[in-house]
């Protein structure tokens, strides 16, 4: 027997501390309900958790901007739903004033509602934001450019390619209220849809003269509204910058690229069609009737656009829920502890960790034992 170095003290020891550590990682796992609390648990699984986790915060966000944009289609239209009313009124209107047993005085007070009414859509259109942007302004229409300070991009539909045109435009004169007083054969004659190397399709041309715009109309949709604020005589190989953006992007994935572009066309008299009526004559209730079809055709395609972004956006939202439960259920089996199992090996534990304290305190009583060869 030796009483230097007792080896059975230190066997014990050694044991008494694996097992210790064991329980107090047991234990860890138990308090916090994590399978891997540091990266030496798992050094693997919590790279993947994390990236894991980096998702899924970015999928709960990303809910929230589609939510989000839900919110702004249905302030849009709920705001365009009004104006659709007030314009079912206005070819009210001018159905009875194009009738003949109107006399003057009627038309008159006819004129003072439509003039009501026009005011009433220009005020809804100021008037409705989302997060402080107005949206219905054009705001969040596509944009594009001209190199003649006098001719503006107001309008282009969605079959115009984002690209660089040119355009020839000769004598366009206009009235004294602002009114271009040429029509429809002056200007295809005077071409101003230039030759087919212009960038337009082959089959483009003026087809419709609305105020001081004029809609430059293709094949398959293509259609392209221009705004001339003075007379322009002759302008050669006019530039024209079709951007294909300005519209308000919608972040609905957690990664790069993941958005929605929601178009929201510019709504206004002009756009409308109606900025200049006169319902004081038959005449002029006739015009307005006349102009009536298409500026409701107008109106509901905007909120047709509108209503397929939301059905977008809502369905995007349905997956963005399935996908963050698939995540999450995934994050968990790599991060959480099976808290059943860790108890049964933190029993086990306890019960090595009670043993070995036990023979611990006999290995140190084991050299007390020589002091009886001593006797």
């Amino acid at each position: 027997m030796r009483i230097n170095y007792n080896v059975s003290a230190m066997i014990s020891n050694n044991s008494l501390k694996r097992s210790d550590n064991a329980l107090a990682k047991s234990i860890q796992r138990l308090s916090s309900g994590l399978k891997i609390n540091d990266a030496k648990d798992n050094p693997s699984g919590l790279a993947i958790a994390k990236r894991m986790n980096a998702q899924l915060k970015g999928l709960s966000v990303a809910n929230d901007n589609a939510s989000d944009g839900v919110s702004v289609v249905e302030t849009a239209d709920g705001a365009l739903a009004e104006i659709h009313d007030m314009l079912q009124r206005m070819n009210e209107l001018a159905i009875k004033g194009a009738n003949g047993t109107m006399i003057d005085v009627d038309r008159q007070t006819i004129e003072d509602e439509v003039t009501q009414l026009k005011d009433g859509i220009e005020e809804i259109v100021n008037r409705t934001e989302f997060n402080g942007q107005k949206l219905l302004d054009g705001s969040f229409d596509l944009k594009g450019y001209t190199t003649e300070k006098n001719v503006k991009v107001d309008y282009y539909s969605d079959e115009v390619t984002a690209k660089d045109y040119k355009l020839d435009i000769r004598n366009i004169t206009l009235d004294a209220d602002g009114n271009i007083k040429n029509t429809i054969d002056d200007l295809n004659n005077n071409n101003v849809v230039a030759s087919v190397d212009n960038g337009f399709p082959a089959e483009c041309k003026v087809g419709d003269i609305d105020g001081n715009r004029i809609t430059i109309a293709g094949p398959s949709g293509f259609e392209l509204k221009l705004t001339i604020q003075k007379d322009v005589i002759d302008v050669q190989d006019m530039g024209i910058n079709i951007t294909g953006f300005g519209d308000m992007s919608i972040q609905i994935g957690a990664n790069e690229g993941q958005t929605l572009d929601m178009r929201i066309p510019k709504v206004s008299l002009t756009t409308v069609g109606i900025n200049d009526t006169d319902c004081t004559t038959r005449e002029g209730c006739e015009d307005l009737l006349s102009k009536m079809r298409g500026s409701i055709e107008y109106i509901s395609s905007v909120r047709s656009r509108l209503g397929a972004y939301q059905n977008r956006l809502e369905s995007t939202v349905d997956s963005l829920n399935v996908t963050d439960e698939s995540m999450t259920a995934a994050y968990s089996r790599i991060m959480d502890v099976d808290m059943a199992k860790e108890m049964t090996q933190y029993t086990n534990l306890q019960v090595l960790t009670q043993a070995g304290t036990s023979i611990l305190a006999q290995a140190n009583e084991r050299p007390s034992q020589v002091l009886q060869l001593l006797q």
